[in-house]
């Protein structure tokens, strides 16, 4: 068994114990995180992209899609993928490791030389923001800065003063020219898409397979049948595209890839959470069924780092300004399984 496929186990079987249905809903209520992150942490997940020198796993992103893609089956309540990106990033470039979930956002600077974001996702519940505003980087603490609240109900929109910005240093972290903030969050959304569409559809299969009417059950009927197939189609292309967004040998990704991923997840999201809401009934809608606990996170991660029309944008601009020959050799080097070169 592979180093991936064992850490993909390992965090199942944490996730199943620890992330219940029960605790995603009272941490959506208020409750605190700490307690589930306390046990994430603990495991090592957080540092799995982490190099083995500076105490991590030593993992890429793409032996780590399967965390990656269980953060959305489970609707985890907390920043995990941001924070094992966060932390990989800061510590390549030799930056000590924060402790604590870490959410990624990009800000703007305001009036009073501070720093707003209008939407952290995942900013509610995470310790600290590793943030860019255009020209650099800083690493600021979520409790400091004044909250208020989002569309989904674990984001945040965020406002630090500028003392509070004065005192957080700008940090040496460099991108490649090809990779941006924007980037890294589409990838990762994209895995946590994909696990998302999955669990949406496993429900909704479940469901029809035990819902009885007219004397058998739903998923005899010719025109469940072909939803189901329809939100088959869309779940596992969405997968195999994430996957494709989180190949190559290192812990960032290109950014022709993402884009397809990111695109391709987006798409799906708005399929699979009409198609199951419309299998399930008005059941699908109600707040005690597990079901919404995924079908909002569609919506929420759906417009997270760009819509399918931005990325559509980003691979139109690929073929059109930057690729030349036909567009067929553009889409099979995109879309070629093998790594790519390793940059960070």
């Amino acid at each position: 068994m592979s180093m991936d496929d064992l850490f993909t186990d390992a965090a199942r079987k944490l996730l199943g114990d620890q992330c219940t249905p029960q605790q995603v809903r009272a941490i959506e209520a208020g409750e605190s995180p700490q307690g589930l992150w306390n046990f994430i942490e603990d495991a090592g997940f957080a540092n799995a992209l982490v190099a083995e020198a500076e105490g991590g796993a030593g993992l890429s992103l793409a032996q780590v899609f399967g965390v990656l893609e269980l953060c959305g089956t489970c609707a985890l309540p907390v920043p995990l993928a941001e924070t094992m990106l966060a932390r990989a990033l800061l510590a390549h470039a030799g930056i000590p490791r924060p402790a604590g979930s870490v959410a990624l956002a990009q800000v703007h600077p305001t009036a009073d030389g501070g720093l707003n974001c209008t939407v952290v996702p995942l900013g509610r519940v995470a310790s600290q923001a590793l943030v860019f505003d255009g020209s650099g980087w800083r690493l600021l603490s979520v409790a400091q800065a004044a909250s208020r609240p989002a569309a989904f109900c674990l984001d945040a929109g965020l406002q630090w003063s500028a003392a509070q910005v004065a005192a957080a240093p700008l940090l040496a972290l460099q991108l490649p020219e090809d990779c941006d903030l924007r980037t890294l969050q589409a990838c990762l959304c994209a895995a946590q898409l994909s696990g998302a569409l999955m669990g949406v559809f496993q429900r909704t299969l479940e469901y029809a397979n035990e819902r009885n009417q007219f004397g058998r059950p739903i998923g005899k009927f010719q025109a469940i049948q072909h939803q189901l197939a329809v939100m088959s189609e869309h779940a596992f292309a969405a997968r195999m595209a994430a996957q494709l967004g989180c190949s190559g040998p290192g812990i960032v990704p290109d950014r022709l890839r993402v884009a397809v991923a990111k695109a391709r997840a987006s798409e799906a999201a708005l399929v699979l959470a009409e198609l199951s809401h419309s299998i399930h009934g008005a059941i699908g809608f109600t707040e005690e069924y597990d079901l919404q606990l995924l079908t909002r996170r569609l919506h929420a991660w759906r417009q997270t780092a760009g819509t399918e029309s931005y990325w559509h944008d980003v691979a139109g601009a690929a073929l059109v300004d930057q690729h030349h020959g036909i567009a067929l050799d553009l889409i099979r080097r995109t879309t070629d399984p093998q790594p790519q070169p390793e940059t960070l």
